[in-house]
């Protein structure tokens, strides 16, 4: 029996953009940043978070970097009242900790799904994008001023044009480490750069990754006044190795010594951060109390190759569901499970005094 054709395959005279139903106009990045600009407070924010996680990945800074925060951004009021709070507690906490805000705008799919807050601000299939750029860049605009610095994932290449300047540190996930394009980007990117081992838990695809986002490239790209160019880069030294779990965990004290040996093996420095949620947890979001817990333990003990962490928290604890017609729990995530506030703060509290205890055992 012969293939139904698509409806696509029965234009006649065209050969592309056969499957595209529409095309809107996009904002150029330059007019964005333009009607936004970075403000001294966010530049000393951005630029002084930099530096000290720099120091940290290069064993100048004995803090901990703690990438703490929703694992997405649905609502706009909620994170800036998540973000007040994590500001009192980076303060509180500023000689152990370097506390970067989870400030997570898109979102890689297994299948289909809502992919973030620029894509669809709404939440409801209208994929305003150019709102969503506008309201993620006052955003981030907002927490830098509070003095608490942003984390977020690089899925989507030509985002960064439009928020990278306000970013003190980003990720590349677990879907994408894998990909030229990724660490082609990362090797450009002025912030430092965290690659998640690939989710069956092979963490020689992270070290790959951290080679190559660390090497010279050459790629195509947009330029911020949106005009198509070739980007050439100079590397990115600042990139390293998150451990997420895959198959098992990969939090504890054998997962770090074996990542640590792959990129000893390599000829990289062997640090790398924790990432508290995902396999680690076994996707169950309490756990990742225990996993804090497991991981205070042994920065305790002296291990001082673990320099980072990152927790998914959120206001309150679990998550919820987008349904057509239903209101949304305040301060819920809708993507991935997070720990409540109350938990956010025993977390912090945990790491901060395993890195006190770190300055003690390292001092013995």
């Amino acid at each position: 029996m012969n293939a139904r054709p698509s409806p696509a395959m029965k234009v006649v005279g065209r050969t592309d953009d056969l499957r595209i139903r529409a095309v809107r106009a996009l904002i150029a990045p330059q007019l964005l940043l333009e009607e936004m600009p970075l403000d001294a407070a966010s530049l000393a924010c951005v630029g002084e978070a930099r530096g000290a996680i720099h120091r940290v990945l290069h064993g100048a800074d004995d803090r901990l970097v703690a990438v703490v925060g929703p694992c997405s951004i649905h609502d706009y009021e909620g994170a800036m009242a998540y973000a007040r709070r994590l500001r009192a507690e980076a303060a509180r906490l500023e000689r152990e900790l370097i506390v970067v805000m989870r400030v997570y705008f898109e979102k890689p799919r297994t299948t289909v799904g809502w992919k973030g807050f620029i894509n669809d601000p709404h939440l409801d299939g209208s994929f305003a994008i150019n709102e969503g750029l506008k309201l993620a860049r006052k955003l981030l605009i907002e927490i830098n001023r509070l003095g608490l610095s942003c984390g977020t994932e690089f899925l989507d290449l030509l985002s960064p044009q439009y928020i990278s300047d306000l970013i003190a540190w980003a990720a590349i996930g677990a879907r994408t480490t894998e990909s030229q394009s990724h660490r082609q980007l990362a090797s450009g990117l002025s912030c430092p750069v965290g690659f998640k081992n690939g989710t069956d838990g092979s963490v020689r695809i992270a070290v790959d990754a951290v080679r190559a986002a660390a090497a010279p490239h050459a790629f195509m790209g947009m330029t911020k006044t949106g005009q198509a160019a070739i980007f050439e880069t100079i590397g990115n030294e600042d990139c390293h190795v998150i451990l997420r779990g895959g198959r098992s965990p990969n939090f504890d004290a054998a997962g770090v010594e074996h990542a640590s040996s792959e990129l000893a093996a390599a000829g990289l420095a062997p640090r790398v951060m924790v990432d508290f949620s995902h396999a680690n947890s076994a996707k169950q979001f309490q756990r990742q109390v225990e996993v804090a817990k497991d991981v205070a333990g042994q920065l305790a003990a002296g291990e001082d190759r673990i320099v980072g962490v990152m927790v998914e928290s959120h206001l309150n604890p679990g998550r919820q569901d987008l349904v057509p017609g239903r209101a949304l729990e305040y301060g819920v995530s809708v993507t991935d499970a997070c720990i409540g506030w109350d938990d956010t703060v025993t977390v912090l509290d945990l790491l901060a005094e395993g890195v006190r205890r770190r300055r003690l055992a390292s001092a013995d």
